[in-house]
């Protein structure tokens, strides 16, 4: 056979493979499509007007200085706070109305808490109060608490990050790779309950990322 010419099959073969790449592709956009429309949808669309009720965006995202939150928590949307324990007291100061409105505004997202966690970052060495650590602890509320390193490194780092651009005070929401992407500001108190809880619904409903218990 003339090796120019060529093989009767050749443009049936050539077509079956073209065809299996094009039905892989697909596949591949298929498989990844809830994800790139949940992005798109949220941060391109913005639904529902584009404005969290009281979340402040952050752009670009703010990544969390590495070794900081261990890497069995990471893979949730993560609220944050971070207060001393030393001024953490009952009945009802500052802090822990921000710790009891955080364990509210979980419990509203109701099937979609197993994708939430909440962290209370503790920036002082002072014991825990026992009523507090009973009420806000991982089996009574879902509360993990990390204190701020030792290590004088990483410590000043962790501290650089909580302040960029003054909102050390905040509660701090993380996105599944740990990454600041918006902010709930304290300054004038506890933020609106119905607000926070609205804005992280909103979240959660049009972005899949971020695993369950």
């Amino acid at each position: 056979m003339d090796p120019l010419i060529p093989a009767a099959g050749s443009k049936k073969i050539d077509a079956a493979t073209k065809r299996g790449r094009i039905q892989m592709i697909l596949l591949l956009l298929i498989c990844a499509s809830p994800v790139i429309a949940s992005y798109f949808t949220f941060y391109v669309i913005k639904p529902e007007g584009g404005k969290p009720n009281i979340g402040q965006f952050v752009k670009p995202v703010q990544t969390l200085p590495s070794d900081i939150i261990e890497p069995s928590l990471q893979g949730k949307w993560t609220l944050i706070v971070a207060r001393p324990a030393a001024s953490c007291q009952l009945p009802d100061d500052e802090c822990v109305s921000l710790l009891r409105l955080m364990r509210q505004v979980k419990i509203s997202t109701g099937k979609e808490s197993q994708r939430v966690q909440l962290i209370w970052l503790i920036t002082d060495q002072s014991p825990i109060h026992p009523e507090v650590e009973k009420a806000y602890d991982m089996e009574s509320s879902g509360f993990r608490t990390i204190r701020m390193p030792k290590d004088l490194k990483k410590r000043e780092q962790l501290n650089q990050w909580l302040n960029l651009d003054g909102a050390g005070s905040a509660i701090h929401l993380l996105d599944p790779h740990t990454d600041r992407m918006m902010r709930f500001d304290t300054s004038r108190g506890a933020p609106e309950f119905k607000k926070f809880s609205k804005d992280l619904i909103k979240l959660l409903k049009w972005n899949v990322t971020g695993k369950a218990s």
